[in-house]
């Protein structure tokens, strides 16, 4: 949510930031403007009148002591009292869409971000990248070849956008993970295990909802008066953390990952390069969360885009750190770099990592709070970035690190995963051999 302050004294630039993003506000501004008015105009004659009536009140026990006749005053306040609570039914209505309103409102774009979409966006640097000397496969047919990952088996338990790991696939896929998240504790971030079903109020902090509400995934909870949503990332829970809580500025930095599947309930377009899991209705993904102060906010994002840039360069792929234009950010988010991995047989570049600062926006709808030193209570900053979601660092592997014979090498960050293996080939089987718990590591 917005800081009203912000939007009463800047409302010109408040409007131009805005539509920077490629949305015009300026009806919906005026409006917000229009009932802040109201209300505070509102607020200040029913504050008035119950300072009168909780004074008069007081007075009458005395008046009627000295034998005075109160039936005059009585009568006033009860007309006052009638007027305080028409005026209380109407601030009711201002506030409700005012408050609809303001939640309602994306977050300001940082004025250093390029105005427009996609085309606005700006490539910071590139790295690395294998060179290869024979015609190479994409990832579908050599996950399918190598048993990495059963699509058919996949889309016929839960249809378009569903996938299986199996095998030496399903190590795969854990092995990133586990790397992802040794990563992180060793930097010093606590890991937390989520819930992977939401309230709505996790929606609300995150800046989710109510716009975006119809683009998760429902449960009907059987009549408790909850609704729950399947989580879209773990941000949507790690936001809620500490919602409606005061932190002590010493306890700042709060530095949290958490391992989640994502469920997605708008998948994509399913272009004819992008089959396989390059989009998915379900893809696993571990995230890096910060809560911050405002002078410490700019420190914490550089920290997360390098992290995140890190891991992928651990990995040897070939990738690129992009700065997003203001209307290619998601609505709660004030920046975003993105860290986009080479997919050699699309000929592009795929975003495997969003790295956002939402400021202050998504700490006012949740009342994250800290306590500064001198006493003051302020918001804290909220970041996040995927470090990393594994459905296109999975592909990227597979191709960029596929050789002339059909296997794959395993990059060297993961084989301590995967006990030693160097390749996965087509003849590989997993084998259960209970020797293996007291090998040295490095015998398959």
């Amino acid at each position: 949510m917005l800081d009203i302050k912000i939007i009463r004294e800047n409302t010109d630039e408040v409007k131009q930031r805005l539509k920077n993003r490629l949305i015009d506000c300026d009806v919906q501004i005026d409006r917000i403007l229009e009932l802040d008015t109201q209300r505070r105009d509102l607020i200040f004659k029913t504050e008035s009148a119950k300072s009168e009536q909780n004074k008069v009140s007081k007075e009458i026990p005395q008046m009627k002591k000295e034998g005075k006749d109160t039936s005059e005053i009585i009568s006033k306040m009860n007309s006052l009292k009638e007027e305080i609570k028409e005026q209380d039914n109407q601030l009711r209505g201002i506030e409700d869409e005012y408050t609809e309103l303001m939640l309602s409102l994306p977050n300001l774009p940082d004025p250093d971000l390029a105005a427009g979409g996609k085309e606005g966006n700006q490539a910071m640097c590139y790295f690395g990248g294998r060179t290869h000397d024979f015609e190479m496969k994409n990832h579908v047919d050599l996950c399918t070849e190598l048993g990495l990952i059963d699509y058919e088996r996949g889309a016929k338990l839960s249809g378009n956008g569903f996938w299986l790991y199996r095998g030496m696939g399903a190590r795969l896929e854990w092995a990133l993970i586990n790397y992802f998240i040794e990563n992180h504790e060793m930097d010093g971030y606590e890991i937390v295990m989520v819930p992977h079903m939401l309230g709505y109020d996790c929606g609300l902090t995150a800046g989710q909802f109510p716009k975006f509400k119809d683009e998760v995934y429902w449960i009907d909870d059987g009549g408790d008066n909850q609704k729950h949503f399947l989580l879209p990332t773990a941000e949507t829970a790690l936001a809620s953390l500490h919602r409606d809580e005061i932190l002590n500025e010493s306890d700042l930095p709060k530095k949290y990952i958490s391992y989640t599947p994502c469920y997605r309930k708008e998948a994509g377009s399913y272009r004819a390069e992008e089959r396989g899991m390059i989009r998915g209705h379900q893809f696993n993904k571990v995230e890096m969360f910060q809560l911050t102060t405002p002078e410490n906010s700019k420190k914490a994002f550089d920290e997360l885009v390098t992290r995140a840039e890190s891991l992928v360069k651990e990995l040897g792929l070939k990738f690129r750190t992009v700065k997003l234009a203001a209307g290619d950010c998601s609505a709660s988010m004030a920046r975003t770099y993105d860290i986009e991995v080479y997919i050699p047989s699309m000929g592009g570049y795929k975003e495997v990592s969003s790295v956002s600062n939402a400021r202050d926006y998504q700490a006012r709808r949740g009342q994250i709070r800290y306590r500064r030193e001198d006493g003051k209570i302020d918001y804290c900053h909220t970041l996040n970035g995927s470090g990393l979601a594994t459905s296109r660092i999975f592909p990227a592997i597979v191709e960029q690190y596929q050789l002339a014979d059909g296997s794959i090498e395993v990059p060297k960050v993961l084989r301590k995963y995967l006990r030693g293996r160097e390749r996965i080939k087509k003849e590989d089987k997993l084998r259960v051999n209970i020797k293996s718990a007291f090998s040295c590591g490095t015998c398959e």
